[in-house]
């Protein structure tokens, strides 16, 4: 038991350091895992980072339905003001709109002026706050399912591509819901894009997460949130 209890304890300090890391360097985590909404919510809220820090800049992408409990859970922290210049969100419901209603836009796809809108989102941040610094962007897009329904993985993939590398090239740390299961054939397609992949369920009534890491190769154990 006290070797059990030492090993976890172990793999919990090697996880923070790894956190430490991918807040420092810049990251793109992909949480996938169907089980419960609930699950998926409690960790955005955590991969958010502190609602009352004001210098952070948020950036929520949500379908504007079904799929926004999770982006609203992390909106909904205490001291948060979702109206606050450092907080953003990006309805890609009324995208289809505007690119068929613009002339500028008028050869632009529904994802590619989706994309469009996230790169200048982040590029107003960094204009803002004169550079941003390591974490201090954090984008949640919630959920990847609606436009999976709406467009060819294939297309979704290039849309990610872009995201997850202006995320990278800010320092930003992104995270990007997916309820489905870690073996669906979208996950293994995205899989490459992210610096992780974290697997959430539910056991005994607790949330737990397992972390596989690209560059290291590696699994975590399950871990509590």
């Amino acid at each position: 038991m006290a070797d059990n209890h030492g090993g976890a304890m172990l793999e919990q300090a090697g996880f923070a350091q790894t956190l430490a890391t991918l807040k420092q360097e810049g990251s793109n985590v992909l949480l996938v895992g169907a089980e419960t909404v609930d699950a998926h919510g409690g960790l955005c809220h955590r991969l958010l980072g502190d609602s009352a820090d004001e210098s952070r800049y948020r950036l929520f992408v949500t379908d504007g339905g079904a799929y926004r409990s999770n982006a609203d859970h992390g909106r909904s922290g205490p001291g948060h003001d979702p109206d606050a210049p450092s907080v953003r969100t990006i309805d890609y419901t009324g995208l289809e709109i505007t690119a068929s209603g613009s002339e500028e836009l008028s050869d632009r796809t529904p994802l590619g002026t989706l994309g469009i809108e996230i790169i200048e989102t982040i590029d107003d941040f960094e204009d803002d706050a004169g550079g941003l610094e390591p974490a201090q962007l954090r984008l949640c897009a919630d959920s990847l399912t609606p436009l999976l329904e709406e467009h060819s993985v294939e297309k979704v993939f290039r849309l990610l591509h872009m995201v997850t590398s202006r995320v990278a090239h800010g320092q930003g740390m992104g995270h990007y819901h997916l309820p489905l299961g870690r073996d669906h054939d979208a996950v293994r397609l995205f899989e490459p894009l992210f610096d992780a992949v974290v697997e959430i369920r539910v056991r005994d009534g607790r949330f737990e997460q397992r972390w596989q890491l690209r560059d290291e190769e590696t699994t975590t154990d399950w871990l509590p949130f």
